[in-house]
């Protein structure tokens, strides 16, 4: 997965590839024959005494190192910007992907996975590809350079070399191999952790009312211990391999001291070449722990790709129409036939055979028990779910082959949990439409009934929004998202529960106010509340799934049992008529 991830997002970046690989071989080239100069310098020189030759190969060494640092830095510059720019595109192919998600895979993958694979799986894959680039390419050809010029010096002695390179491969081996299935439970901890962190973040208020402070402490010392073991595992095993690796190294120079000194003295070979041959050394050696390095980060990157590629691999369960309908027959005309819904692996479907029929003009609402997935049939409308079975028709065609851009047009969601973005209230308002004027942000807030309190706030319109809205309450936000849809003008309205935070004169001036401005549009009402839904034009009772009813308030008094009983749960008998 790692090799795929890589090539398809390298291949728009060939050339400042080639031209670092290039620079690589040339600084290496360089950083190769220097051991080879100060070899002559010392054997031709120093030895015999000539100033002049050590002068002019000196001069000569120093335009060698000057030309290795230049194409060092360019490798390094294109490395890191060729780098950044992969980690980049990721990233955004990740964040895309996502985008096309419905609420089953996100669902599946979790928030917080996705978070941790579209930032630090990605930084670790990017991280590899630097050091690839400054590292990994140098390395071979300085291994075999080194291995060759150290031949040219003499042959007998790097009959050392046959021992250590092997030894030294083995070794690195056996390490990797360990430290591979370490990395992957790291990953899979930090989305733990993610996890919990966001739950206690986003729960705080939960957290201190019930006083569980401690509780949460606990639960997220688990989580990060269990991390840090994981992480202490891998760390002692990179502990190991600079060790390792160095007590060859030094044994080996050992043996090379020894064994050239006896070479020297014999005859066999001159002093300025076991210099050459222990720099060789140095070097062949040194490019084995630069690959132990990359060796070190290519399992943890490799699991990173594999969850990288998880999500870009996955399908939508919400696939776009391949030749999608851009004009609607019948304008704000809802129906549902036979519609019903099963999450993946359930036993039960959460809906099954709903029919429903809802026209412009008229106010439509659903009503049920808890579970009895009145949310879930609000979520088929807009396609954040796909119907299992029957249909769904918007303007008298299938949601699944409309244009999602005219979906989204046509539809208008308040969720039962609204979220408001940082940023301004006006941003927020014009999110859907952002080419809306004040005057049509302020007659939407007056309708929502938050025109008084953001008039109140510093700014008005220009007021900041924390994110989430953290900083209004849960009845100012749940105003603030009616007023966006509101703005937003579609043809169908849908209020999912959305009116729930509200104290029941804020309530009924809202339905009042809202009744009057949809009065051409389509509304589907979900709602806990019997006061909320009791003058709808047409109620739909839901029960574990099925519909159990359909009428008006006083209808389904009257002959609906389940109605019934939610009604006077709530209601006294002299309040229900």
């Amino acid at each position: 997965m790692l090799i795929r991830l890589l090539r398809e997002h390298l291949r728009p970046y060939r050339r400042p590839v080639t031209l670092l690989v290039l620079l690589q071989l040339v600084q290496t080239s360089a950083t190769l024959y220097l051991p080879t100069l100060n070899a002559d310098i010392i054997d031709n020189g120093v030895v015999l005494g000539d100033t002049g030759y050590i002068l002019r190969y000196g001069a000569v060494m120093l335009g060698v190192s000057l030309v290795q640092v230049v194409c060092n830095v360019g490798a390094v510059l294109y490395a890191a910007r060729t780098a950044a720019a992969v980690g980049r595109d990721i990233r955004a192919r990740v964040f895309d992907r996502v985008q096309t998600f419905s609420s089953r895979e996100v669902g599946h993958f979790g928030a917080p996975s996705l978070i941790t694979r579209t930032t630090n799986d990605v930084q670790q894959v990017q991280m590899l590809v630097l050091t690839t680039f400054t590292l990994m390419v140098s390395a071979p050809i300085m291994c075999v350079g080194g291995i060759v010029l150290a031949l040219d010096q003499d042959v007998p002695l790097s009959s050392v070399l046959l021992g250590v390179v092997p030894v030294l491969a083995v070794l690195v081996g056996l390490i990797v191999r360990r430290m591979r299935p370490l990395f992957r439970t790291m990953q899979e901890r930090l989305d733990g952790v993610n996890r919990v962190l966001r739950e206690q973040i986003g729960g705080i208020r939960v957290i201190r009312a019930f006083v569980k402070d401690e509780y949460e402490q606990r639960r997220f010392h688990e989580h990060n211990s269990g991390l840090t073991d994981v992480q202490l595992r891998a760390g002692r095993l990179m502990a190991l391999m600079f060790p390792t690796v160095m007590t060859v190294v030094n044994v080996s120079s050992v043996v090379v001291v020894w064994y050239g000194a006896h070479r020297v003295d014999s005859g066999g070979m001159q002093i300025g070449a076991l210099t050459a041959f222990l720099a060789y050394l140095m070097q062949i050696v040194m490019s084995v722990m630069m690959a132990t390095f990359m060796f070190m980060m290519v399992p943890r990157a490799e699991v990173c790709a594999d969850r990288i590629t998880e999500v870009l691999d996955a399908s939508s369960s919400v696939v776009p129409p391949a030749s999608p309908v851009r004009a609607l027959r019948g304008h704000g005309v809802l129906e549902l036939r036979g519609a019903g819904f099963r999450y993946p692996g359930a036993e039960a479907p959460v809906l099954q055979d709903v029919d429903l029929l809802a026209l412009p003009g008229e106010t439509t609402a659903v009503i049920g028990s808890t579970g009895s997935g009145k949310s879930t049939l609000l979520s088929l409308l807009p396609r954040l779910f796909d119907v299992t079975e029957g249909g769904v028709l918007v303007g008298g065609e299938d949601v699944r082959t409309i244009d999602p851009r005219l979906l989204a047009r046509t539809v208008g969601l308040v969720p039962q949990h609204p979220y408001l973005f940082s940023g301004t209230v006006a941003s927020n308002l014009r999110y859907g439409r952002p080419d809306a004027t004040d005057e049509e942000l302020w007659e939407a807030l007056e309708t929502a009934q938050a025109g008084e309190f953001v008039a109140a706030m510093d700014g008005g319109l220009d007021a900041r929004i924390g994110q989430g809205g953290n900083n209004v309450s849960g009845g100012q936000r749940q105003r603030l998202a009616i007023a966006r849809v509101l703005v937003h003008r579609p043809e169908i309205y849908l209020f999912d529960d959305s009116f729930s935070a509200l104290d029941y004169a804020t309530d009924a001036a809202l339905r009042t106010a809202l009744a009057q401005r949809t009065a051409d549009a389509t509304v589907l009402i979900v709602a806990q509340r019997v006061s909320t839904i009791r003058d709808a034009d047409r109620i739909l009772v839901l029960d574990e799934g099925r519909v159990a009813g359909t009428g008006r308030h006083h209808e389904l008094m009257a002959g609906n049992d389940t109605y019934r009983e939610i009604v006077l749960s709530q209601l006294t008998e002299e309040e229900a008529a």
